[in-house]
């Protein structure tokens, strides 16, 4: 498709060959191109300019742009005599790569880059200007798009070759001179092979073989050749150049040096492997609390990291002469090459990493002067596993002190860098917090092993008294005549021994599923009168709020634990009414699910929010905003869902916060 190009009323020389070779090369361009006159009348437009505007503009009436709106990337409207195309024309000044939004008459906003340049005459005055407009919408939909978008540059700025279907080279741009280093002269009439490593030949054949059958090459990286004889990586974009009769006669061909850009994914990619190390190991050892695995996972991939032959943790444990240390995990290496020759002592090279001085590195640690120097072996003794190459990260606890050190060797010297020593450095980091943790994870656990056992004593002990006073109090309530006005105080206080008899039943129930001991109880019953029954003696008690049943299940039977679910039922609907104090309402139903039972109970209270949802579940944990005026421990739930795991059921929550919460729980039928 040629440039569009409006017929001016006087007489014009004809076009030469060239003229005709360059306006069809940009007419084919897939780059936006048109041009104005010194008025900013829109003299010329080529097909991409029309695609990209949504709209054919009148040659000669638009004015500036064929846009009928423009933006700022940040949404500001653009008046179209302010546009980059108008300031070029008035000023004579060209603008590099202005982004700027087009509105489209289909509504569609388009983000381009402009690129207009003046045009002037041979005595220096403006007689219009070229304006190159690039699309790059979708640069951020993947690093791909973004690569083959940054292809699509400028002209001014891009090499812009074309060539007959022989290969043989008819235009050459200045972008192609400065980045090639010939002149046009010095290329036009010669064959593209000019510019091909022989090794590389094959490839324009297999390029203008597509040329040939309309096919266009996008963004093919390969390599050219410099005047200089240097090969510079280059990503070339080739598309076929048609007469107007539709006949391929040419290629046009983009090519783009992308030397900085194989430099940078080059460091990008050393870069992204070693973060996806340190994500990994950082991962590794904080799903871990286990001291050994994380040091073993730890020496492992920092010896991978470094490339080292072997490499291996020491505990900074001293003997009783102060003096050795302790071997804790080995790679590359079996554990006998080190523990044959004894453990590392108190020796120059390992003091520095011991006493916490800081990383040591060595190309040859065999010709460091702290090398050698202790009695009996004055260096490796005979046999050990050979050492040239030497580093040695301390782990360093967050207190200050060192908890041991992290040691590679190689037998090959300068086999370790600076980087190696800044990624180990990172994974020590990550490893010392992941030992503290680790270490206050067991401190912890032994403070919670006593506390439980605290628990269930406690619990244990207060059952026996509470349940004596609650038989005194029952004996005095019966023989008080009615009417007595001690009497309402004496079922006060049997309520509030009620409340706490439940309580340190739950503590009771928290210590058994703590060490394993919750019983089970399996019998054969029906779940849906077991529903009715516990809603008839709940509402029986509370007066605030309707507890209503809804279910087409008139039957449901289930083998399970009948005290232990019924357990389950009384928690959730007391809680849909302790959690929705200003409702008036509790729905309950019973759903028989394809061999599985399910229960929803659902309130009208302050709702949950999602982030906190998974942590409901957990022993003593309370919401926040819930705890401060709504009393209770926080363990009906974690006793409610360790009832139905145990039952191999599920129980979760639906909630948004302001529109209540459903919790619902399911057991197998059989």
């Amino acid at each position: 498709m040629t440039l569009k190009i409006n017929p001016e009323p006087q007489k014009k020389s004809l076009p030469t060959d060239h003229d005709q070779r360059v306006n069809d090369l940009v007419g084919i361009l897939p780059v936006a191109v048109y041009t104005c006159d010194r008025f900013g009348y829109i003299t010329s437009y080529n097909e991409a300019a029309v695609k990209l505007w949504g709209r054919t503009p009148k040659i000669g009436e638009d004015l500036w742009c064929g846009s009928l709106q423009i933006f700022t990337p940040q949404g500001v409207p653009v008046p179209v005599d302010e546009c980059p195309m108008a300031r070029t024309l008035k000023t004579g000044i060209g603008v590099e790569g202005e982004e700027i939004v087009i509105k489209r008459p289909d509504g569609v906003a388009i983000n381009i880059k402009a690129y207009p340049k003046p045009i002037f005459d041979n005595k220096g005055a403006i007689t219009g200007a070229v304006n190159t407009l690039i699309d790059i919408t979708d640069r951020k939909k993947g690093e791909d798009e973004k690569t083959m978008l940054a292809a699509i540059i400028a002209s001014s700025d891009v090499a812009i070759i074309s060539k007959t279907l022989d290969g043989i080279i008819t235009s050459w741009n200045k972008a192609a001179e400065e980045l090639f280093g010939y002149a046009s002269d010095e290329v036009i009439g010669k064959s593209i092979t000019l510019l091909i490593p022989k090794e590389r030949l094959s490839e324009e054949t297999l390029i203008l073989g597509k040329i040939r059958n309309s096919e266009k090459v996008e963004h093919y990286e390969t390599y050219r050749l410099h005047k200089k004889g240097v090969e510079i990586p280059v990503s070339l974009t080739v598309s076929p150049i048609k007469d107007p009769q539709n006949r391929v006669i040419g290629a046009s061909k983009i090519v783009r040096d992308i030397t900085d850009q194989k430099a940078f994914e080059h460091k990008l990619q050393s870069y992204t492997e070693h973060v996806e190390i340190l994500n990994t190991v950082g991962k590794l050892v904080s799903e871990s609390l286990d001291i050994e695995d994380i040091l073993q996972k730890v020496t492992d991939a920092t010896t991978q990291l470094t490339g080292a032959a072997f490499g291996a943790f020491f505990y900074n444990k001293e003997d009783e002469q102060g003096e050795s240390y302790m071997l804790y995990t080995l790679s590359g290496a079996p554990r006998e090459a080190f523990e044959k020759f004894g453990m590392p002592r108190n020796t120059a090279v390992f003091n520095q990493t011991f006493s916490g001085q800081g990383i040591m590195r060595s190309d040859d640690i065999t010709k460091s002067p702290l090398y050698g120097k202790n009695y009996p072996n004055h260096g490796m003794p005979k046999g050990h596993l050979p050492v040239v190459s030497y580093l040695a990260v301390p782990v360093i606890s967050k207190n200050g002190s060192v908890i041991g050190g992290l040691f590679y060797g190689h037998p090959e010297a300068g086999k370790f860098t600076r980087e190696h020593e800044n990624l180990v450095a990172a994974v020590a980091n990550q490893a010392s917090v992941a030992l503290d943790n680790a270490k206050l994870y067991d401190e912890i656990q032994k403070l919670n092993a006593k506390k439980d056992e605290f628990i269930g004593l406690a619990s244990h002990e207060l059952k026996t008294p509470i349940t004596s006073l609650s038989g005194y109090l029952q004996i005095i309530g019966n023989r008080l005549p009615e009417g007595d006005v001690n009497k309402p105080f004496i079922n006060r206080a049997l309520a509030q021994i009620g409340k706490l008899s439940a309580l340190i039943s739950d503590l009771l129930d928290v210590s058994k599923i703590e060490t394993g001991q919750l019983p089970l109880t399996y019998s054969s019953f029906d779940l849906t009168r077991l529903v009715q029954d516990v809603i008839e003696q709940l509402q029986y008690s509370t007066k605030s709020h309707r507890i209503v049943y809804n279910s087409s299940v008139k039957s449901l039977m289930v083998s399970a634990d009948k005290q232990r679910i019924e357990q389950v039922i009384i928690n959730l609907l007391s809680n849909a009414i302790k959690y929705s104090p200003t409702a008036n309402i509790v729905n309950v139903s019973v759903t028989d699910a394809k061999g599985v039972a399910r229960i929803a109970v659902q309130d009208f209270g302050m709702g949950i929010a999602k982030d906190l949802q998974a942590h409901i579940f957990s022993r003593f944990y309370r919401v926040e905003e819930m705890a401060s005026h709504i009393s209770g421990l926080g363990i009906g739930l974690f006793i409610s869902n360790e009832i139905i795991n145990r039952h191999k059921g599920r129980l979760w929550v639906e909630s948004e916060p302001g529109n209540g919460a459903v919790f619902l729980f399911e057991i197998p039928t059989g």
